[in-house]
């Protein structure tokens, strides 16, 4: 990739592209919108991770959702990957990256609503802040020496969750069920600046926040990570082909609402904003069907 950070967005005379914005931080993406004193490089191409042709320096009038589910092929989810989130739940580390899958379907924007199905609404809604890893260069049996190399960067998401449904014997059944619980529409929203490993590295040693309606519930280092980006982007890859704009959900840290004495799970409204330092973040409300 030729670009540092990369954003959607559409110019003064209503031209979608992409590009990279004139920053030092993808955290001051929304401050010069704001301002009105966004600009970046424009990139030509069909998506994110698909070849882009360099063009002129131009004025941002509006940031777009970098990522649509017709970019991403399938969205791969690692669980419980924070030490200090394993100790949480009382559970034993796993010996490799345990992995499930939400849809393409999934997928939403950093600031849109996130609507919750009737089927959801059972008092059991959860947050989950992540780092979140882009696939920019299909792979298979990717060795962990080459991972970085098939990275196009690094976005911070929101694995929401339907706990009932992963959890409760009477829906789940007698094995915990994440794929259908997480799988619902718009339950994996996802910031707006792609930032290259060239800007952060492995994404290592980044602060991960999770705020609802401003309350702080999570504050980790990505340094807690069980199993780091190069190992999950080469175990994910054994035997299975890593295709480019793939998304892969590496874990929450502690502070979910399941996990606490009385939890606080989310209600009608609730707003929920993950913020990772360098890759900016979400900001999404709940609502309620």
């Amino acid at each position: 990739m030729s670009w540092t950070r990369l954003i959607r967005f559409t110019d003064d005379a209503g031209r979608e592209c992409f590009g990279e914005p004139e920053v030092d931080s993808a955290e001051q993406v929304p401050e010069l919108l704001a301002q009105g004193q966004l600009y970046a490089t424009e990139y030509q191409g069909a998506s994110p991770v698909a070849p882009l042709t360099k063009g002129s320096r131009v004025h941002v009038k509006e940031v777009l959702n970098l990522l649509r589910p017709s970019d991403v092929p399938i969205i791969r989810c690692i669980g419980l990957n924070y030490i200090k989130h394993i100790q949480e739940g009382g559970r034993t580390p796993p010996p490799y990256p345990s992995v499930f899958i939400k849809p393409s379907t999934s997928v939403a924007g950093h600031a849109e609503d996130v609507p919750i199905p009737r089927i959801a609404q059972d008092g059991t809604l959860d947050y989950e802040g992540e780092l979140a890893v882009v696939i920019g260069k299909t792979g298979k049996d990717i060795a962990r020496s080459d991972a970085l190399a098939h990275v196009a960067g690094f976005l911070a998401a929101n694995d929401v969750s339907a706990r009932g449904w992963q959890r409760d014997p009477k829906k789940a059944g007698g094995v915990p069920q994440w794929c259908f619980s997480k799988g619902f529409d718009r339950f994996a929203p996802l910031s707006a600046v792609l930032v290259s490993p060239r800007v952060v590295g492995s994404a290592s040693g980044l602060t991960l926040q999770t705020l609802v309606n401003g309350e702080e519930r999570q504050n980790t280092s990505t340094s807690d990570l069980l199993f780091g980006v190069e190992e999950i982007v080469a175990f994910c890859s054994q035997g299975t082909t890593l295709e480019a704009g793939t998304v892969i959900l590496t874990g929450t840290p502690s502070g979910v609402a399941m996990g606490m004495k009385e939890p606080k799970y989310l209600n009608d409204g609730d707003v929920v904003e993950v913020r990772i330092s360098q890759l900016g973040g979400v900001k999404n409300r709940m609502v309620f069907e």
